[in-house]
């Protein structure tokens, strides 16, 4: 298309309120490598070059290069039909072929759905985020992905950014602290972050806020992810606002959860209706066909995932309950605690508050972290007490004297040697935690006090340097926790210990160099439990992973007692790990702080265990959302067989063997001799088939495409001054593993893996559609009878997506004769391009002559194909896909006739507009355009020609 007297690839055409909008990327050499977007309403001339007037012209590259380019390009840049069930670059990513995870991208992308929406909702450790990526490569190939946000919690910011583009090169900007400072410095502070970056990752803490929103409101998506999205179903929150608008400005929505729902059918309703709006009625009462549509959830030990990730998930060992004599020391405070605190005699306690024995408790859960933790607590409540006038003076005195005396006693556990710090010690050892050993151990603890208290004395007592012990804590800012967590994943890194809070225990991978994980102090919460321990017990973990727990065992029979108790929670854990995947649903409170009520009361001996966390078959045959859960995705029936992995077939409809020699071929077209240096004119094109890798000196425009990519990452690898690629998936994987084993520090590959949507691939396919002129098409030689026309088709919706793909071949057997033509249509676009002798390259005798008799060929080409097409394949293509629309119009209908019950007028009017919203999104999806593309002028092979 001409606009504004430049030549523009059209990449896709969108009915909008303001009239057409025509999405484009530059082929001429003022605007190349520039993309925009022109309303057809406010451009002057529009000009849309017409295919049936295309100039024919010749190619006398040798074996037609760049005819074999410009076509290879055209078949890459034409997106995958929506309908298209085969997964086409998803498995060709450097994730394992794993049929659990390809299933989910299915479930995304089925065509009966208008929209891909689903909430992925595996248990902790299967891979949600290879899920993710595999789901928006299929976006992207789709025509679907060209804008992309990413919301995670912002301490795996950089592990999300690090797999997205180490398996599957989608290069996203990741908008930390430093990537947002980065921002304000590149643009003005009225500028609209989001129209500056295409994809990017950020925090839901920093985009929640008022600054971020109102940007958001403007823009529009084709894809949104949000992590960890159990976070978003209370209403009354600003994640769960976010969540809502984000939603309504989004096409393809994926939501992640290990822990998708909290017990309550409202709030797990409103996590399916950011999904899809109609797919919870009006009642609000959940419906489990929607639900299955939604939703994935497997666990570990569900059978199709069970028969698929054998060695690459190592079976966790029973859990280990270490129970250790309290010290002396110990056990004196142990017992103040039980007879002045917990479980006062006559005089009853010395608390002052008004809510009962929480505070107490929480003396009790510090001393069970640690004397250091304790201690702390303890110095806190007597500033308070002694600065709150509100408690009366006689109250404030007897508890400060309480509190006095405590102190005391916990004094003396401080200058004694603590009875499980010791064994925590010796545990290290045991296990080969050293100086001159590689083995690592992550220790988990609730109390700040007790992670500083550790990580000040580890390093001396196990005769480590104090790197080799790290810390990490919610109050680090968010770099400084990805550059912990980089470190731990580091095979030369000096780090053998990470001692850390609850911030590590959601998203974070911990297992690459460890297998062996210590909980210092027991949450009091299951869900807290499964958090922590799926940091290493997660696929990709080789060595079966060891969950330790330290118990404090006092003197005090009744806290020996409340020690057992705890040590249960381990076991239940585990219990529920192997049969259920999902622990929440045991003790039906679904968030940390509600269990933990729960636990006390337990302590406190207000309630029994048994009656606090039910058994796992209880949970299975129960009848609230988590047994709906259990009875929809977790439990087989008795006998199932493991579900097969799916047979996936890779992509073969291309010109090439392989994405390098493509990128070879592009190379060779756009630089005169690749191989030379840049100051010769060259890249510096070096191969080397032995060991799987390329390399190249990337120029100035394919280094704008890098830059998105961490700045720490681009300068370690000096990737911008010379770009090293892994051909193979054996080298990918090997690259990929060798930079956690290397001195560099870094996670981030030498060998980035040139996958099928790789920014160099896309960048040499740009090059190659510049080769012809406006309007042109190439014309050659093939192993054809008569003058030939090779022909795409595409049908799009008012969206400019692509609804299918015809190829044809329209032959012309009387030379003098344009009027009659055969056309014949063709399964793929290999079929077509072998009919033509086109599958294998061809030599080049030199340019076809006389071009001008083929001229007239081409306008009779397009329109009997046009003719065709819109009688048979594309009057089938739009029945179907009118269908699916005619069936999302029904289920809208029956949705609107179900509103009756909404009580109150603003969730009526509320409803009323997601519906309009739903029914312009429906009509956008019908079909609306056809158009017919000329792409090679076949003529015979005169006689002597070979191949």
């Amino acid at each position: 298309m001409e606009i504004r007297d430049e030549e523009w690839l059209v990449r896709a055409t969108e009915e909008t309120a303001d009239g057409l909008a025509v999405h484009v990327q530059g082929l001429g050499e003022l605007v190349r490598d520039t993309t925009a977007t022109f309303y057809q309403s406010l451009e002057e001339t529009m000009t849309p070059l017409d295919p049936a007037q295309a100039r024919v012209v010749p190619d006398d590259s040798p074996r037609y290069r760049t005819a074999r380019l410009w076509l290879e390009s055209t078949l890459r840049k034409t997106a995958v039909p929506l309908a298209e069930q085969s997964l086409s670059v998803a498995t060709r990513g450097l994730a394992d072929a794993l049929g659990y995870q390809q299933s989910a991208v299915r479930k995304a992308l089925d065509p009966e759905n208008l929209r891909p929406r689903i909430l992925l909702a595996d248990a902790v450790g299967l891979g949600k985020t290879l899920e993710i990526g595999m789901i928006l490569a299929e976006l992207i190939r789709r025509g679907r992905g060209e804008r992309i946000l990413v919301v995670t919690p912002r301490h795996v910011l950089e592990q999300m950014q690090h797999e997205l583009w180490t398996r599957f090169a989608l290069p996203f900007v990741r908008l930390d602290t430093a990537g947002i400072q980065r921002v304000r410095q590149k643009l003005p502070a009225t500028r609209n972050p989001f129209t500056y970056y295409r994809r990017a990752i950020i925090s839901i803490d920093t985009l929640k806020s008022d600054r971020y929103v109102a940007s958001l409101r403007k823009q529009r998506w084709d894809a949104v992810v949000i992590d960890e999205s159990h976070n978003l179903s209370n209403a009354d929150t600003l994640n769960n606002r976010l969540a809502r608008l984000l939603a309504r400005t989004t096409e393809a929505l994926i939501l992640a959860s290990a822990t998708p729902h909290n017990g309550k059918a409202e709030s797990f309703a409103e996590l399916i209706r950011m999904l899809d709006p109609v797919a919870v009625p009006p009642s609000g009462e959940l419906d489990r066909d929607e639900i299955r549509r939604l939703v994935v959830r497997r666990h570990r030990h569900s059978p199709e995932v069970a028969s698929a990730v054998g060695a690459d998930w190592a079976e966790r060992r029973e859990p280990n309950n270490i129970l250790i004599p309290a010290s002396p020391a110990e056990s004196a405070v142990a017992s103040e605690l039980e007879n002045t605190w917990l479980w006062p005699g006559k005089g009853g306690s010395p608390y002052s508050g008004v809510r009962g024995t929480f505070f107490p408790w929480t003396l009790a859960k510090a001393f069970l972290s640690s004397p250091a933790a304790l201690q702390e607590t303890i110095n806190g409540r007597i500033d308070r007490v002694t600065e709150d006038p509100a408690v009366p003076s006689d109250r404030a005195e007897v508890e400060l004297r309480a509190l006095r005396h405590l102190g005391s006693l916990n004094e003396r556990a401080l200058r004694t040697p603590s009875a499980k710090y010791a064994r925590l010690v010796a545990y290290l050892k045991e296990i080969g935690v050293g100086a001159s050993s590689a083995t690592r151990a992550v220790v988990f603890a609730e109390r700040l006090e007790t992670l500083y208290w550790l990580h000040r004395n580890l390093p001396g007592d196990l005769g480590l340097p104090q790197g080799a012990v790290d810390l990490m804590h919610g109050g680090l800012t968010d770099s400084d926790q990805q550059d912990i967590v980089e470190r731990f994943k580091q095979e030369r890194s000096a780090v053998r210990v990470l001692v850390t809070g609850d911030v590590a225990s959601e998203g974070v991978n911990l297992h690459a160099q460890c297998h062996e994980l210590i909980h210092y102090d027991i949450p009091w919460s299951l869900i807290r439990i499964e958090q922590r321990n799926g940091r290493i017990d997660r696929y990709g973990q080789k060595h079966p992973p060891q969950i330790t727990a330290l118990l404090l065992d006092p003197a005090s029979e009744r806290f020996a007692g409340d020690v057992r108790v705890l040590a249960k929670l381990i076991e239940k854990e585990d219990e529920a790990h192997a049969a259920l995947g999902d622990v929440a649903s045991l003790m039906g409170r679904y968030d940390v702080k509600g269990e933990e009520e729960e636990i006390r009361a337990v302590l406190s001996g207000a309630k029994q265990l048994d009656d606090v966390v039910r058994p796992v078959a209880e949970v299975a045959a129960g009848t609230d959302v988590a047994a709906l859960f259990a009875q929809l995705f977790d439990t087989p029936e008795q006998g199932d067989e493991p579900a097969p992995a799916p047979q996936v077939v890779p992509d073969a409809d291309s010109l090439y063997d392989d994405e390098v020699s493509y990128l070879e071929e592009a190379l060779r077209e756009a630089f005169i001799d690749p191989t030379a240096p840049p100051s010769r004119g060259g890249v510096g094109w070096r191969r080397d088939e032995a060991f799987g890798t390329v390399e190249l000196t990337p120029p100035p425009d394919l280094v704008q495409r890098l830059d998105v990519l961490p700045q720490s990452y681009l300068a370690d690898r000096k990737v911008t001054e010379r770009l090293v690629l892994a051909t193979t998936t054996a080298r990918g994987k090997d690259r990929l593993a060798a930079a956690l084993r290397d001195d560099k520090g870094t996670s981030w590959p030498d060998a980035h893996y040139l996958s099928p949507l790789h920014p160099v691939l896309d960048w040499a396919a740009d090059r190659a559609l510049a080769a012809l002129g406006r309007n042109e098409v190439f014309a050659v030689r093939g192993a054809v009878e008569a003058p030939t026309v090779l022909l795409l088709g595409t049908l799009t919706n008012r969206r400019g997506q692509v609804v299918s793909t015809a190829w044809l071949t329209t032959q012309f057997p009387i030379s003098d004769d344009s009027s009659f033509a055969l056309v014949t249509p063709h399964d793929s676009s290999i079929d077509a391009l072998r009919t033509i002798g086109w599958t294998v390259p061809r030599a080049n005798p030199g340019a076809v002559a006389a071009t001008e008799r083929l001229q007239p060929l081409i306008g009779p080409a397009v329109h009997q194909a046009a003719a065709y097409l819109e009688k048979t394949v594309f009057e089938a293509a739009s029945r179907d896909a009118q269908q699916r629309v005619e069936r999302w119009r029904r289920k809208l209908d029956a949705w609107d006739g179900q509103t009756a019950v909404l009580i109150r007028r603003s969730e009526a009017a509320a409803s009323r507009e997601r519906l309009d919203e739903e029914r312009q999104l429906t009509e956008a999806m019908a079909p609306a355009r056809q158009l017919v593309r000329p792409l090679l002028v076949v003529v015979p092979d005169t006689e002597g020609e070979h191949r």
